[in-house]
């Protein structure tokens, strides 16, 4: 009987950390890929110009400057949201729509092999998102606690 309380006990001590660590942990890993692309794009020639054609539809058809702006801003603002927790479902979904332009316009082709840009990378980005998208940002984020005010009061 003590060895079956204490692994309920573990269990539920896994639980509690689990409503805060695994989200804040995809978070930050999240936000340090993207941001990082983002901050390069701002500072890099807009290479969009060669791929345009490679677009889907409607991003073939949008000026690629306009394309290079909003795919480096969204690298940028998107991973301090998801830093802070902030409208983390929001960011998490333009985050994965750049990221499945950028599989279907650069990485599809390539087969699935990171070490030769395929689009590993792209689908470990977006199943990372996936517990973003439909559960939240976690315990530990500013979505939480206005939630949680506007839930109890």
């Amino acid at each position: 009987m003590a060895i079956s309380n204490l692994i309920q006990r573990g269990l539920i001590v896994l639980d509690g950390i689990g409503n805060w660590l695994p989200n804040l942990v995809i978070r930050f890993l999240l936000a340090h890929e993207f941001f990082g692309a983002g901050v390069k794009k701002l500072q890099d020639v807009n290479w969009f110009v060669d791929i345009q054609d490679q677009f889907p539809f409607p991003f073939n058809v949008i000026p690629t400057e306009i394309s290079w702006q909003l795919a480096a801003w969204t690298e940028v603002i998107g991973p301090i949201l998801l830093i802070l927790g902030l409208g983390t479902r929001f960011a998490s979904m333009s985050l994965v729509i750049l990221t499945v332009v950028a599989w279907a316009s650069v990485h599809a082709g390539n087969g699935y092999n990171v070490c030769e840009n395929g689009y590993q990378l792209p689908l470990m980005y977006v199943v990372l998102f996936l517990p973003l998208l439909f559960r939240g940002a976690g315990r530990l984020s500013i979505d939480y606690a206005i939630r949680r005010h506007y839930v109890l009061d």
